[in-house]
């Protein structure tokens, strides 16, 4: 575990004792699930687009590959 997932989960940690102890306001935390909640989104259709390249380049491949076997049963 990196040094940053030690300090998020320390200060989760510490967030879930104040709302255990009725310490923690209501709208800090929407605002951070709000906040997580967007920025997951953003990931997800960065990796979307970017799988679709992924898969339309990996086509691509496979088609120029099947050319080249073409080539090589001619020989």
């Amino acid at each position: 575990m990196s040094f940053i997932e030690k300090i998020t989960e320390w200060a989760l940690d510490k967030e879930e004792q104040l709302a255990k102890n009725c310490e923690l306001d209501i709208k800090d935390i929407e605002n951070q699930i709000q906040t997580l909640e967007e920025k997951r989104k953003k990931l997800r259709e960065k990796f979307e687009a970017e799988d679709a390249e992924f898969g339309h380049l990996l086509d691509k491949l496979h088609f120029i590959k099947s050319e080249a076997l073409k080539c090589q049963s001619k020989k």
